[in-house]
């Protein structure tokens, strides 16, 4: 009867020690990728990846191992590329064969391979890109009809500032609602009040997955998926999360489908609907509700945190730089004036406001490694073998602080995208959002909005801080798969 304890302790044992000898197995054929940290079986380079500062654990790593190494995330070995040179090879030089798209566990346990953002399923890939990128442009990214769309929520969004009056308040939740307007008119064709409880919905459950996935729960859950699957905790609310979103896209998808013209689609709903409905007889069509309902919500996810998020870190990076803030202010009283709306069209004659700009993007640093990409066929990087299927993650943020691309690559300084005339000069080592093939749909649109909402808001608003200059905190609440500023409060005092 003391036998069973002894006899279970020796089987545990035996499988202990056959799955760490599978692993260490799996880990010696790998012999001729880029060199790394030891990894432990099972556990990998846990030790070495403090969970919540990830983006610091690589930073130090390169500093050992230089600007490619291997990390194994659990049993997972990823290739982690740094600095412009490489990460350029990735993205655009060699593009095509790191098109795929790497693992991402907390957001595939829901999408299931759906969508155009997290599928690995290279033809799915392709055609939904292929149907999406015009349509998204026909619908105005980049065009002079989203413009309108913009400047109009500008004007909403300066009105229910000017109805603070003059409080302390954290302005996210105000930016949220406005940029989510004009992901609603181009995906659903309609515009809604800033008081209408479905934007709320929207926002509560796009910021609050984006958040846990960017937790120490999301980066456990990457690193360790089979094991979080049946452990406990919040990473489980991201499927909640995205299930509740999903279903409010479903609903709005319904009203789509009851008031459809298939000779003049409203949006981008209306025209997927369309093409679903021609492709009803075939087998093996992309076109059906699954894809649509997944689709539209990374979409969401894309067009509506991105765009908040920076948006917010914006004002707090001009708060802490108020010569910055005042050049800037300066610089659209000369050109556009307190009193016309600001356009497109001015971008030209305001060579430090689009600095700055860009230089916010560049410094805040939203998605620090990028999102991991997968190779599609065994590849020579720098002498050496990445095997297909491997992950790679260009690190962004290595990109972003090149020294040998940027003059001041760790402050925040326009002069980084300022000639020595002070126009404005272009950088190639600005990636924000990545580059090349897989860049985010949204990126034209993003770039549309920083611009038209941060002049509108400067023109009409000075800017105050609940703290003083020296108590503000700009460095990020998370440095995992995105950087989210710290909560502040700012005062709108208009001029």
């Amino acid at each position: 009867m003391y036998l069973l304890p002894d006899f279970t302790l020796l089987l545990m044992l035996y499988a202990f020690l056959l799955i760490s000898y599978l692993c260490l197995l799996r880990f010696w054929r790998n012999d001729n990728l880029p060199p790394g940290p030891t990894p432990l079986p099972l556990l990998g380079n846990f030790l070495e990846l403090r969970v919540g500062g990830i983006v610091n654990s690589l930073t130090k790593l390169t500093e050992k191992y230089g600007d490619i190494f291997t990390v194994y995330l659990g049993s997972r070995p990823v290739v982690v590329v740094t600095g412009y040179k490489l990460v350029k090879q990735i993205y655009l030089d060699d593009g095509d064969d790191y098109l795929n798209r790497g693992d991402m566990p907390p957001w595939e346990s829901f999408y299931k391979g759906h969508g155009l953002s997290f599928t690995k399923n290279m033809n799915r890939w392709r055609i939904l890109r292929r149907f999406s990128m015009p349509v998204l442009r026909d619908l105005g990214f980049g065009k002079r009809c989203t413009e309108d769309r913009i400047q109009e929520e500008t004007s909403r969004l300066v009105a229910e500032l000017k109805k603070t009056h003059e409080s302390f308040f954290h302005p996210q939740h105000h930016f949220s609602k406005a940029i989510c307007n004009i992901v609603f008119s181009i995906m659903f064709g309609n515009h809604h009040k800033y008081e209408d409880n479905d934007i709320d919905t929207v926002l509560s459950c796009i910021h609050e997955a984006f958040i846990i996935g960017c937790s120490t729960w999301g980066q456990m859950y990457d690193m360790f998926p089979g094991l979080m699957r049946v452990i406990p905790g919040s990473h489980h609310n991201i499927y909640n999360l995205l299930k509740k979103l999903s279903q409010f896209v479903e609903t709005r998808v319904q009203i789509n489908q009851r008031t459809l013209d298939p000779d003049n689609p409203r949006d981008y709903v209306d025209v997927f609907l369309i093409q679903i409905e021609k492709e009803k007889n075939n087998p093996d069509s992309e076109f059906y509700m699954k894809n649509l309902l997944a689709n539209t919500i990374q979409i969401f996810f894309a067009g509506v945190e991105t765009m908040s998020t920076t948006l917010t870190y914006s004002l707090l990076v001009l708060l802490k730089y108020p010569d910055v803030l005042a050049k800037v202010q300066e610089e659209i009283d000369n050109v556009i004036g307190r009193h016309l709306s600001p356009s497109l069209q001015n971008r030209s004659n305001l060579p430090y406001t689009e600095a700055m700009i860009h230089e916010i993007q560049r410094f805040t640093n939203l998605i620090p490694l990028g999102l991991p990409r997968k190779t599609l066929r065994e590849v020579k990087l720098k002498g050496y073998t990445l095997p297909k299927d491997i992950d790679v993650i260009p690190a962004l943020t290595s990109v972003l602080q090149d020294p040998s691309c940027f003059k001041y690559p760790t402050e925040f300084n326009p002069e980084n995208f300022l000639n020595e005339k002070g126009e404005f000069q272009k950088n190639n080592a600005f990636m924000p959002l990545a580059a090349g093939k897989r860049i985010c749909l949204g990126e034209p649109l993003v770039r549309m909005e920083l611009f038209l909402f941060l002049t509108t808001i400067l023109q009409n608003f000075n800017l105050n801080s609940s703290v003083p200059l020296e108590d503000l905190d700009i460095t990020p609440i998370v440095s995992g798969l995105a950087n989210f500023p710290k909560p502040y409060k700012i005062a709108f005092i208009p001029r």
